[in-house]
């Protein structure tokens, strides 16, 4: 497959299998803008940029994967939960838990080391705390799209690695296009999306 192409099927594999449900959407649509708003604010002030992208984009991206998708059988698709985690190209709920515990436990450096080996400057007040703890946020964010990326290149092939790192970094725009009506489907009761009879990605 050409590049364009493998971005499309990577795109429809991960809304077919990981995007039943209406609450889910939703939650992607509040993560796309909020992740769009940190887009623009890593240019203003990174601090609060990465501050949204990990503490709004990020929760409530994963709280639908975990909380509101089904992980029985997925009757749409024919498929077994083990057998969409196996064939996931990017992170899978396991390695999102490893990715995510990283992240929750990378502040735990500064109290080990306020300066993280002089990388840093050591906090004095609140705002140089938050500024610190972003910017480790930051390598773990950077770090875990690279590290995907790299074990892609040698486990499929490096066009897969950066159509998965484009996929990433452009997942905002696309999902608003996807899923801006899921809120008015789940106040209309619509709580899972229909069979898929075409490509909707």
């Amino acid at each position: 497959m050409t590049f364009a192409e493998t971005l499309r099927q990577q795109r429809w594999d991960d809304h077919r299998y990981y995007h039943h449900n209406r609450i889910n959407q939703s939650l992607h649509l509040v993560s796309a803008l909020s992740f769009l708003a940190a887009y623009v604010w890593l240019f203003v002030e990174p601090t609060i940029a990465v501050m949204i992208a990990w503490l709004v984009s990020m929760p409530t991206r994963q709280a639908g994967h975990f909380f509101f998708e089904p992980h029985t059988y997925d009757e749409v698709n024919q498929a077994t939960h083990e057998h969409k985690e196996a064939i996931k190209v990017g992170y899978n709920l396991a390695r999102k838990v490893v990715l995510l515990s990283i992240w929750l436990l990378s502040p735990l450096v500064l109290l080990l080391d306020p300066s993280v080996f002089g990388w840093l400057t050591p906090h004095h007040d609140a705002w140089s705390l938050a500024h610190n703890v972003s910017m480790l946020w930051l390598v773990v964010g950077v770090g875990g799209v690279l590290f995907r990326m790299v074990q892609l290149f040698v486990l499929a092939d490096v066009q897969t690695g950066l159509a998965w790192g484009t996929k990433i970094l452009t997942d905002p725009v696309h999902d608003i296009t996807l899923y801006w009506r899921a809120p008015l489907q789940v106040l209309r009761g619509e709580l899972y999306a229909p069979a898929h009879t075409t490509r909707e990605a």
